[in-house]
């Protein structure tokens, strides 16, 4: 299928970019890495009347850090985070779950910050923001602001972006000093959509370092938006009691690909392994 018919548009500038949002609204869609977009636009699944192409905006595509945490710009590819040396030593989880993500050709285009701009519960990108507790900077016609992981996505394919905002960076925070994180996940074949994906960060508890280690994950292709959970308690009581919360907490959704009670039974034993690695992470960090 073809998209429906379409002005495009070339700003050279961020603020030439947010004035066409501003004038057109949601009757536009910004356009850069164009793998999530693309398709849904050719499935008319999507017809915007306006398509603000932001790839020749110059300086949208830097990956800087300032000790604190990594800036990914709008135009940054995947591959290009994905082999960033920096980030996989401040950040490893960014790396970790972009190498799940669809297929090379796919990485060479497609942008970080777009597919978490897409807000899809099945990507990766959405989850490792999350659970990190990134940001993404939105700026518009009348200002910028920085909107947390937490607000950020509201439902499927749905985030808190107006219309007439611009995304141009997320930020990852450094991984704490000492901690450990792992990435994995099922799908029916090498580069489809996840089954269920599951993200964890293990560290050590401040106020008691000899004691259990503070346990998170989080979770894709289980709800309209990326979950979230502080699974401490449980780790320290043991796997059996990982998996019945795990259980407990989840209500997955049913397709043809997958029934809900597979997927939860999945989460289970996903979060299990996960933990495991972020743990062996861990370990060899401290070594």
């Amino acid at each position: 299928m073809k998209p429906a018919p379409f002005r495009w548009h070339g700003p050279t500038s961020v603020a030439q970019a947010v004035a066409l949002l501003a004038e057109h609204g949601s009757a536009a869609k910004v356009l850069a890495g164009g793998q999530s977009l693309v398709p849904v636009m050719a499935m008319r699944l999507v017809s915007p009347a306006h398509l603000v192409d932001i790839n020749g905006i110059a300086g949208l595509d830097g990956i800087t850090h300032d000790g604190r945490g990594t800036r990914i710009g709008a135009l940054a590819r995947h591959t290009r985070v994905l082999a960033d040396a920096d980030l996989a030593r401040n950040q490893p989880l960014v790396a970790q779950g972009l190498s799940h993500v669809a297929h090379a050709t796919i990485r060479n285009r497609g942008t970080t910050l777009g597919s978490i701009v897409h807000a899809d519960p099945a990507g990766e990108m959405t989850a490792v923001l999350a659970l990190t507790g990134g940001t993404v900077t939105a700026v518009s016609a009348t200002g910028t602001r920085e909107i947390a992981a937490a607000d950020f996505f509201l439902g499927p394919l749905e985030s808190a972006l107006r219309p007439d905002e611009l995304a141009v960076q997320a930020t990852f925070p450094d991984l704490p000093t000492g901690a450990g994180t792992a990435f994995v996940e099922v799908s029916r074949r090498s580069g489809d959509y996840a089954l269920c994906g599951v993200g964890a960060v293990v560290q050590a508890d401040p106020d008691r370092p000899d004691g259990p280690p503070r346990v998170r994950c989080a979770y894709l292709s289980v709800a309209d938006i990326p979950v979230v959970l502080d699974l401490t308690g449980a780790w320290a009581s043991g796997e059996a009691d990982v998996v019945a919360q795990v259980h407990a907490t989840l209500d997955p959704p049913a397709d043809l690909h997958a029934s809900s009670a597979y997927r939860r039974q999945l989460a289970g034993v996903l979060t299990v392994r996960v933990i495991r690695q972020a743990r062996a992470s861990m370990a060899a960090v401290a070594a």
